[in-house]
């Protein structure tokens, strides 16, 4: 068998990328040229409806996208549990594709038939033949073409179920053109009927792709035969599922009168209406970082998540009003963190939480009490629905808010829920990062308790390790054992190339040495001033294969990779520690590295 794909497999424009949308240019092209020369009353509604269409097609759908995501994570009305990974990302990125091939269409339409340009903005005559003629003649014609697609003589059950080449796609274009034609041969056509029939078809489709029912059972109560008019998410996931079942388009009862519905259909539909409540053993709790990091999440734009946040591309900021607009929204009506994505590792279920605040919020005197309120109301929602862990991502646990969490330990003491804050591990990834011949490091990183770990664990190798900040020096001296202190060194002369840093500027990378590595302990990454020198990632670990339901990046890491701090709170989880790791507790170093790799966590670097 060829597996070589055919010539009208893919779109004709794969090869320009994100650039593709450039193959609308000549319908704005022709638009100015006619306003230019003519005026804008040359414009008639017809060629006016092409690019807004358009547009508000692409938001319609990046909308189901966004809601599928989210209640997908989420709901308990999900229909089935099948994690996406990001290779159905990749393939799915040409979602629009269908769109601007459409307005393409239209527009060679516009062109051909000078009648078009005479179509008034509505005729209800128009719309009735439209529904008459999907109903009949659309719906049969796809039906029969379905089913032929799924004979063992087409079909490949290794092709994707929702990915359609071109060539199949054309034929849905020449389906659904049949009602658009025909009301234009009649005369009864009109431009918002043509547009309401195409948000229709766009409509049911992301509908019927959603994973989550949301078709309430009154409808049908009400008015029983609609159930021979409109599917339902649950009623064609059976054919993604079953495959030779379920062939309708949008109205089931040609699968009724031709006996291929399946016949679990209404069972599966009142099983995902009643829904079942999940709850994970472990919840990871970040926030927003940018005004930009929303359409970062997994419920945001699902290409840009799959990559990571630093690759962001350049037309993301076309949309910074909009994402200026969400966080003044967020900061006023967001009251409780929210799911933003939804893991398991083989039987072990995860969620992440997010709080409805961005960085620069954290750095508000002002706003510290609400964001504790509102940590500390996600802790007690997870204690409440009976999660085993829940960690403290990013800044949700810094000293100078909670005291890395003690906060919520000291007010709650009985809390069933453990609260951690990963320092254990995040130290450990530190450390396997060293090299193994380093004999000087240099500690730029302040007086945390990762710092401080990090320093007595480094001067008990026998490696000195130096300072040019006095006061952190007598700091973290007077926290060491005098033992260990002995290889604790003030000097601003004897810089070596290994740097352990924290929060550091572009100036004071410059002092660094031409080699230097820099070996970052926070959960930001550092801003790359220097060709000349390494940076290594902030602490992190590859996740195992077993991890699923993985299509998108943790902030600025890379693919399948998860930051210590958070792969704590899981190993927290999967061993049954019962201890706390906030405040000045910390988890044996040693213990959490050799919990990770006995879980299948591999280290990004080799010492």
């Amino acid at each position: 068998m060829a597996t070589r794909p055919g010539p009208l497999t893919k779109w004709p424009w794969q090869r320009l990328g994100n650039f593709k949308y450039v193959v609308m240019a000549p319908v704005m092209v022709h638009g100015m040229h006619r306003v230019m020369t003519k005026g804008w009353g040359d414009i008639d509604l017809a060629y006016s409806f092409i690019l807004p269409s358009l547009l508000l097609r692409m938001i319609h759908n990046q909308v189901w996208i966004s809601l599928s995501r989210y209640q997908t994570a989420r709901s308990k009305h999900r229909i089935v549990d099948r994690g996406i990974e990001f290779d159905q990302v990749d393939r799915e990125r040409g979602w629009d594709d269908q769109i601007l091939f459409n307005g393409l269409l239209f527009y060679v339409g516009y062109l051909a038939m000078p009648s078009v340009r005479r179509m008034p903005m509505w005729r209800t005559d128009g719309a009735v033949v439209t529904a008459l003629v999907h109903a009949g003649p659309v719906e049969f014609l796809y039906y029969w073409f379905h089913r032929a697609l799924h004979h063992h003589f087409l079909y490949s059950p290794r092709l994707h179920p929702v990915i359609h080449p071109f060539a199949e796609h054309m034929v849905y274009f020449t389906l659904f053109a049949i009602p658009i034609l025909l009301t234009i041969y009649m005369g009864n056509a009109s431009a918002m009927g043509v547009v309401a029939y195409i948000a229709y078809i766009d409509f049911m489709n992301n509908m019927g792709h959603c994973n989550f029912e949301l078709v309430p059972r009154w409808i049908f109560q009400f008015f029983p035969p609609l159930k021979y008019l409109i599917y339902t998410p649950s009623f064609h996931s059976l054919h993604h599922t079953q495959f030779r079942t379920n062939y309708s388009l949008f109205m089931p009862f040609y699968d009724y009168i031709y006996n291929t519905m399946d016949k679990s259909s209404d069972e599966l539909y009142e099983s995902s209406l009643k829904g079942t409540e999940e709850t994970p053993d472990h919840v990871h709790l970040t926030h927003m970082t940018t005004l930009q990091s929303a359409y970062h999440l997994r419920t945001g734009i699902a290409s840009i998540a799959s990559k990571p946040y630093s690759h962001s591309p350049w037309y993301m900021w076309m949309l910074w009003p909009l994402a200026w607009l969400s966080m003044v929204l967020a900061w006023i009506y967001g009251s409780s963190a929210f799911v933003v994505e939804r893991i398991k590792l083989n039987k072990m279920k995860m969620q992440t939480w997010a709080i409805p605040r961005y960085n620069f919020q954290y750095g508000l005197t002002w706003e510290r009490e609400s964001i504790n309120d509102l940590i500390e109301k996600a802790i007690l929602d997870a204690d409440v629905r009976g999660v085993k862990v829940i960690s403290l991502g990013l800044l949700n646990q810094t000293k100078q808010l909670n005291g890395n969490g003690e906060l919520f330990r000291q007010k709650y003491p009985k809390l069933g829920v453990r609260i951690v804050d990963g320092s254990g591990l995040a130290t450990a990834v530190v450390l396997k990062s060293i090299p193994s011949d380093t004999k000087k490091v240099f500690l730029h990183t302040g007086t945390s308790k990762i710092a401080r770990a990090i320093a007595m664990a480094i001067c008990s190798r026998g490696v000195q390790v130096i300072m040019n900040e006095k006061m952190e020096y007598d700091m973290l001296k007077s926290q060491i054992p005098e033992n260990r202190a002995n290889y604790l060194k003030l000097s601003s002369d004897d810089i070596p190339q290994i740097w352990i840093v924290d929060n550091i500027d572009e100036n004071e990378q410059r002092m660094a040495p031409k080699g230097t590595i820099f070996i970052p302990i926070s959960q930001f990454p550092l801003k790359k001033v220097r060709k000349d020198c390494t940076y290594l990632s902030t602490p992190a670990m590859r996740i195992p294969e077993e991890m699923k339901n993985i299509h998108s990046c943790e902030n600025w890491l890379l693919r399948r990779v998860m930051s210590a701090w958070h792969i704590a709170g899981i190993l927290h989880a999967l061993e049954g520690w019962n201890m706390h790791e906030c405040g000045d507790d910390m988890m044996d170093v040693e213990k959490s590295w050799s919990a990770a790799i006995r879980h299948g966590f591999l280290p990004l670097t080799k010492a």
